[in-house]
């Protein structure tokens, strides 16, 4: 039936003039390109994600209506703004706090705030909460991730989770349009109105949590550059490092979104950063680090600076895993979680005694398995992955202070507990990262990279349902066609498909293969025992038009990962 002003009383569905395009859970949270998010789709699946919590008893998490329900976002325009310029979608967050008020809610915004700042806001008060973001992925990609009250949304949810995404689907597609809230194109008859003024209480707990912990002189005498672009956390993190008494000058503010990957830093974007350091130290300042987060500051960004004999600054981007070892260091942990992309110097380090089974990659199995250290008895649990992001799942006491337990990524913690441990170990940068195993990790990836593809060359050196000899050798022989002596690799020692797949060599060398779970991204991570041969496998892999990665995509049969 073709649709008109004379025959609304159609379904919505009947209705429409898009092609609806479901959100899917990623790693954590939900993510889809801006121009596929219709209001109507973010209020289905919101709407959901609360019924869940409406179901969960108070001791798993569970929220009641009635309560306050907590929701922040990012800097990106569509989190609070309806964008021409990417198919007159956006306006998440009003979205959002509509779907909030429906479920019997009381929304409450706490404004533009990094993501562990609410999370923490609303576990303390015993409440859920909502993050509008689309984190580090590119401009024209959002999303939002659901806390329940104890912390983020768990693997063992999404199966409930979907099953009233499909309820909440057919109801709304199947009411007439007449009495739909939703016109045909997925987007609120009545535009959405501007958010309602932000409570500052959770930037001021945010603060508060640090400055407890530290104590006002615990960055006396750190010189740093805090790189703000669009980071939504970039004046909170000026702020605190002040309060911690460091010096701090703000470089870089962007008021256009900068999709800032901790995971993958490439030569240009350091270079661009090490030329910010050039800048500011024109008038003779020194400064020892250059610190940001990624676009909802749960992901930190940490890059050393020195200064050579003739003053020129030297720039040393710190890989996340280097900064979680130092940052658990900090805190000595009796538990360790990390997942399995991890750089493999922490089995080499003083943490290794510590250290948990490696679990798969992304927040939410690091969750699991630091609940599972917590249930056997480990009292200082922690845990990070490869972009820096770290996580507490139980109260950490230091010099008398204690830290609450944060279960979510946080990126003010470890840039925080670095630049400490400078000051109490009384070395630089560069002496503080050669306290660690010399093990160098590097990360990049291939944007624009269709999934489906991804998957299939990771299937294609997987043995699946059949581990027989011969399907094993024929893996091994792939293997070593491409990740070849000619490209310095070693001779295959081991291959592990904890998530995606991750092989060691006989010289050291280690290339990890593994589709992104938020965006259509391969990424490539990589260890070795010198910087620039990681450097160099990562480069190897993501080169242009034929890399390695490029070529297991023609391997596989379609040669179709460019576009």
């Amino acid at each position: 039936m073709q649709f008109s002003a004379t025959n609304d009383s159609v379904a919505l569905a009947e209705a429409f003039t898009h092609a609806p395009k479901p959100l899917a859970f990623g790693t954590s949270g939900r993510r889809g390109d801006v121009v596929d998010l219709t209001e109507l789709e973010i209020y289905i699946n919101v709407r959901a994600d609360l019924d869940h919590l409406l179901t969960l008893a108070a001791s798993a998490g569970g929220i009641r209506q009635g309560q306050p329900f907590f929701y922040a976002h990012d800097l990106r325009p569509s989190s609070t703004r309806i964008v021409a310029e990417q198919g007159g979608r956006g306006a998440l967050a009003q979205t959002v706090a509509l779907a909030i008020h429906d479920a019997g809610l009381v929304p409450v915004n706490l404004g533009a705030l990094p993501t562990p700042a609410l999370t923490a806001y609303a576990i303390a008060r015993g409440c859920g909460s909502i993050m509008v973001t689309g984190s580090h992925i590119p401009f024209e990609r959002n999303g939002y991730k659901t806390n329940t009250a104890f912390g983020e949304v768990r693997k063992q949810d999404e199966l409930s989770i979907n099953a009233h995404v499909d309820r909440w689907r057919a109801l709304l597609y199947r009411l007439p349009f007449a009495q739909s809230r939703f016109g045909a194109d997925g987007m609120l008859k009545a535009l959405a109105s501007d958010l309602p003024a932000a409570d500052n209480a959770g930037r001021a707990a945010y603060i508060d949590r640090f400055v407890a912990f530290f104590g006002t002189g615990a960055l006396a005498g750190r010189k740093v550059l805090v790189y703000q672009h669009s980071a939504v956390g970039r004046d909170l993190l000026l702020d605190i490092l002040e309060l911690l008494g460091a010096q701090v000058r703000a470089v870089g503010r962007s008021e256009v979104f900068v999709p800032i990957d901790t995971e993958a830093i490439d030569a240009a974007t350091l270079e661009a950063m090490r030329q910010l350091a050039v800048d500011a130290s024109a008038d003779g300042s020194r400064y020892e680090a250059l610190v940001s987060t990624d676009g909802d500051s749960d992901r930190p960004l940490i890059v050393g600076l020195d200064y050579d004999e003739q003053g020129h600054c030297v720039a040393r981007f710190v890989n996340g895993d280097l900064i979680g070892m130092l940052t658990a260091a900090f805190l000595e942990p009796d538990a360790v979680i990390v997942p399995i992309s991890c750089n493999d110097a922490i089995d080499q380090s003083a943490l290794a005694p510590v250290l948990q089974t490696k679990t798969r990659i992304g927040s939410p199995y690091v969750l699991a398995g630091m609940d599972a250290a917590v249930a056997s008895g480990r009292r200082r649990v922690c845990g990070w992955e490869a972009n820096g992001g770290f996580l507490t799942a139980s109260p950490i006491e230091r010099a008398g202070r204690v830290l609450p337990a944060l279960p979510t990524r946080d990126a003010m913690l470890p840039i925080i507990c670095v630049l400490a441990s400078m000051g109490e170990r009384g070395l630089s940068m560069r002496g503080l990262l050669e306290t660690l195993p010399r093990r160098y990790g590097c990360a990049g990836l291939l944007r624009r990279f269709p999934r489906a593809l991804a998957q299939e060359i990771v299937a294609s050196l997987c043995p699946g349902q059949d581990p027989s000899a011969d399907r094993l050798r024929g893996i091994r022989e792939r293997i070593a066609d491409l990740f070849s002596t000619a490209e310095g690799f070693g001779q295959l020692a081991h291959v592990d498909y904890t998530d995606g797949v991750r092989m060691r060599f006989d010289n050291g060398d280690v290339a990890h293969i593994r589709p992104s779970g938020n965006a259509d991204e391969l990424r490539l991570y990589a260890v070795a025992d010198g910087q620039p041969r990681a450097n160099a496998i990562v480069a190897a892999g993501v080169a242009e038009p034929a890399g390695l990665l490029r070529r297991l995509a023609a391997a596989c049969g379609s040669g179709a990962g460019r576009q």
